[in-house]
Order: structure tokens, then C-alpha cells, then sequence
């Protein structure tokens, strides 16, 4: 991965042009593919795709699968190639904004569209689905809990009947003869978002284009990968309640710190069957993973090397530990399995000696953020000229912060920041002008192997269309790209600066001259 300067895009799968609400894995991707190209891009990087849900507001980092994609970025022009859904059923929709997804409104579209497919779909069709359900395990416990969601309604998984939440074989038995309509439906479901990816994967290959994903380092309590493997994680086997929770102690940003409520995974159990089916778990979700993208972030690394154990009943982060985490044993025993994997560490936030050691002795590449380089210190490391390697990944900014012109022209940068940033780009000074070119010239011409760039800092638009305010519960994850922004000049200036700082895709040119 680290072996030539290149440079990438950050922009979720979701806020892709597309007629029909929200992004998808069919025409908006291959055509966003296409505009990278156009930019001389290498890298496409996106958050979690995984199934999202009203009660966490559709946040793609609580997702209710490690394993299974998302059926609101199934592609309806591709449904109706296949013949699984008409003409007319594709354009009945209400009429959606190109600037914001209305997630109700999509996920209502996406069900009618799906159930008419679904009833469309004979698998005699499609001699690779058998092939799909041999090789994918996950599919079953996913169809299964999918289809109690339905039948017990929105409560999670510990409150259904106690023989279902503690998966005795009769209740899974019964439970799969009585809804077997609906375990059929959410596996096609399945196999029809995986048939589509692998289509896409294959398409941005084929141009040069290498898919970078995003891997949580928790699940979600309320999730099909607790309620399957209840063993490897922190929960009371009598209540099913988790005993310790995730977060991260109080720092300067929080006086009681963040208490997220991921259950744990069991890292400090004494037995060996746990030990080894943590390893399996990870093994096969990596795996997995790595079937769909060409290279991955770890979210919350340093939870690998020590991570904050929170008392389930504690309704703060202040009263947790630092507990040991699983450190380079637990990367080594993958690497056994799996061979070596392009990740990379995402390392921000308060991190220790310890972390970092670990980090480089794994030889992953971290992460440097320009919009927290200009706090006045000389020696902060996320200024460009203080970079010590070029083993990491420059951002401009990330999906969690506001969009570069957002952050100028806001209460957090005075106007002695605001100068300090001009004149580091080379800038005058006083032109308060053109912030998003500035950070984008201090990432291309930095010592960073690979420097990524969200779309909203290519087409410079303000704080509005931030993808996510940590913090904030409601109202995050819709930005969406109108079509009309993509144009060939924004491609042009983009090409031109990738190339300016010898970024270009170097195999793309190469396939060229041959």
C-alpha cells in the first residue's frame, strides 16, 4: 500500500449522486468511480456498510451486523437489469432531495422495491447462491435475528423469549420453521447486496481504483454478532446485560468522559475455548471484510494495545479502567491465518508511547489530521513539517469533523490561526479566501505517502454539509452530492494537484502507455 505517493477521496457511499434518496452500489458508484479517474485518484474511501437503523439515527457505526451490507445502498437499476423488479416500480417514489437523505422515506422506497424482487428472485437463476450461502456462516444467524426484529418489534435481542436469547436449539428450530418466508428473504437480501459489491469491487479495480474501508472496532450490543457469540463478550449470562461497556475516560474535550455502551470483547478471560473463539471472530470478520476492500482503518485502535472498561451501571465514563488489550499477539495470530493485510491505524485522540509502539512494530500506517495542526504549538505533530515518516495518511479533515471551510471560517481558529494557515500554504495572509485549496496543498505536497481528501473540501463547501457532529444523536449521516457538483473543471484542479505533487496514479498512466 505504502510504496508510492498517491492520494484518495473520502466520501461516503450514501452521499453519492443517485435519483432515488441516497447513495448506492450500482450507477452513482460506478460514476463516482469514474470522476476519480478523472481527478488521477487511487484510493476511495468510505464509512461502514453495514445494515443502519432508526434508534441510532442511521449511524453507519452501530450497525446490527459486523458481516452484512446495507440494504438502503442495493442498487434499484440494477434489481431491474436483473429482471427482479419493473420499470414502473423503479421510478415509484415520492421524489427525493439531491442535497440530504430522508432515511424513512428511502427505507420505505427500498422495502416495496426489495419485497417485489424478492418475490421475483428463483435461485435456480442464480447457480452462485447456493455458492453464497455455503460459503458465507454469518448468513443464517443474520436472517434469523433479522426476522425476530420483526416478530418481537423494537426491543433488543436480550428481551426476547429466553430460549430464542439464549439460543437453545429447539427455539432456533422452531423459530426457523415458523418464519422460514423471512430468513429466505433477508438471505436474498444478502446475496443480492454482495452480488452487487462484487461487481463493483471488480469495476474499480479495473481502473486503477483501490476501495478503503472503515472497520468499528466494537459492535452494537443489539446486534446479530452479540447475540450469536454472547461467549467472547463482557455480558451476564443470566441477564444477558453487558457487565462492562466501551468508552474513553475525560479529557480536556469531556469532563465525564464518552460512555458509548459497546458490550466488551472478553480479553481478560482465563479461558482458553474464549481466547480462541475471540481470534476466530476476528479471523472471520477480517476475512470477510477483506473479500470487499483492498485496504481497511481500524476505528479506536488503541483499543487493541489498552482499551477504557467502563461498570455497565455507571452512567458516565468516569468511574472505568485501562485494561490490557490483546497487543501484537492478537495481530501475529491473524497474520498467521489470514497473511499480511493492508491496515491502517487510526490513532487519534489521547494516545500513549504504548500505542504508537505498537503501531509501528505492526508497520501500520496512522493518521494526521491538518484541522488539529494549528493550535499555536511548533511541535505539533500533525503539522506537515513536522512529520517524522511518510508511513501515514494525511487528512484534511475526517467525517467527524466540520468541512475545512467550515472549521476557517468558525469560532474554533482566531484570526492569528487563520494567518498562520495562509502563510504555511504559502498564502497571503490576510486573504481569507479558498481554505479548502490551502489544506489541500499543505496534504498533497506533505512527505505523507497517501493524503485523502473528503469531497466536500474538493468542491469547498461550508459547514452545512458536514457529514457527522459527534455529540450530536440527531441529524447526522445525510449529506448527499447533487450530480451537478461533479464537473470536469472540479476534476481538472484535482488532477492537477495530485499530479503537481506526483500523486498520480502511477499504474493507471502505466496500463496507458502499454
Amino acid at each position: 500500500m505504502m510504496n508510492r505517493r498517491s492520494s484518495g477521496v473520502l466520501a461516503h457511499i450514501t452521499s453519492l449522486p443517485s435519483p432515488y434518496g441516497i447513495g448506492d452500489i450500482g450507477t452513482s458508484s460506478y460514476r463516482f468511480i469514474d470522476f476519480l479517474v478523472d481527478c488521477d485518484q487511487s484510493y476511495w474511501q468510505f464509512l461502514p456498510t453495514g445494515p443502519i437503523h432508526p434508534p441510532f439515527d442511521y449511524s453507519p457505526y452501530m450497525s446490527s451486523s459486523a458481516f452484512a451490507g446495507s440494504s438502503l445502498m442495493l442498487s434499484p437499476e440494477l434489481l431491474f437489469e436483473e429482471g427482479l423488479v419493473s420499470f414502473a416500480s423503479l421510478r415509484n417514489h415520492p421524489g427525493f432531495s439531491p442535497y440530504s437523505t430522508d432515511y424513512k422515506t428511502v427505507e420505505g422506497y427500498k422495502k416495496e422495491l426489495l419485497k417485489e424482487a424478492f418475490n421475483s428472485f428463483h435461485p435456480d437463476r442464480f447457480p452462485e447462491y447456493a455458492d453464497f450461502l455455503a460459503k458465507n456462516s454469518w448468513i443464517d444467524d443474520y436472517a434469523v435475528f433479522m426476522a425476530a426484529k420483526e416478530v418481537y418489534g423494537d426491543v433488543g435481542w436480550f428481551s426476547w423469549p429466553r430460549e430464542l436469547s439464549s439460543r437453545t436449539d429447539i427455539a432456533l428450530q422452531e423459530f426457523f420453521v415458523q418464519h422460514v418466508e423471512r430468513i429466505n428473504y433477508y438471505r436474498f437480501e444478502q446475496f443480492e447486496f454482495f452480488r452487487q459489491w462484487q461487481l463493483l469491487h471488480s469495476y474499480a479495480n479495473q481502473k486503477g481504483i483501490q476501495l478503503f474501508g472503515d472497520l468499528p472496532i466494537y459492535v452494537s450490543y443489539d446486534s446479530v454478532d452479540v447475540w450469536a457469540n454472547q461467549e467472547i463478550f463482557t455480558l451476564n449470562r443470566d441477564t444477558f446485560h453487558p457487565t462492562h461497556v466501551s468508552g474513553v475516560p475525560p479529557d480536556y474535550f469531556s469532563e465525564t468522559g464518552q460512555r458509548w455502551g459497546n458490550p466488551l470483547y472478553d480479553w481478560q478471560s482465563d479461558s482458553k475455548a474464549v481466547q480462541e473463539k475471540l481470534i476466530k471472530w476476528w479471523s472471520d470478520r477480517l476475512a470477510h471484510l477483506f473479500t470487499l476492500v483492498d485496504v481497511a482503518r481500524i476505528d479506536h485502535f488503541r483499543g487493541f494495545e489498552s482499551y477504557w472498561s467502563i461498570p455497565e451501571e455507571c452512567e458516565t465514563a468516569m468511574d472505568g479502567e485501562w485494561l490490557k488489550g490483546p497487543g501484537k499477539d492478537f495481530f501475529t495470530k491473524i497474520a498467521d491465518i489470514l497473511g499480511p493485510l493492508n491496515i491502517v491505524a487510526e490513532d487519534l485522540g489521547i494516545i500513549t508511547p504504548e500505542v504508537e509502539a505498537l503501531r509501528d512494530e505492526l508497520d501500520f500506517p496512522g493518521m494526521k489530521i491538518l484541522q488539529f495542526a494549528f493550535d499555536g504549538n511548533p511541535n505539533n505533530s500533525f503539522l506537515p513539517h513536522n512529520f517524522t515518516t511518510p508511513k501515514c495518511i494525511v487528512y484534511t479533515g475526517t467525517h467527524d469533523n466540520d468541512t475545512t471551510v467550515g472549521w476557517f471560517l468558525s469560532d474554533k481558529l482566531d484570526n492569528k490561526q487563520r494567518e498562520s494557515i495562509k502563510l504555511a500554504a504559502n498564502r497571503d495572509p490576510h486573504d481569507q479566501r479558498g481554505s479548502h485549496h490551502d489544506l489541500i496543498f499543505l496534504a498533497q505536497s506533505s512527505i505523507s505517502m497517501l493524503s485523502m481528501i473528503p469531497l466536500q473540501d474538493i468542491l469547498g463547501f461550508g459547514g452545512d454539509c458536514k457529514m457527522n457532529s459527534p455529540g450530536i444523536a440527531e441529524g447526522n449521516w445525510r449529506w448527499r452530492c447533487a450530480a451537478e457538483f461533479l464537473t470536469p473543471e472540479i476534476a481538472q484542479q484535482m488532477k492537477e494537484s495530485t499530479r503537481r505533487f506526483n500523486r498520480g496514479n502511477q499504474e493507471r498512466a502505466t496500463d496507458k502507455k502499454q
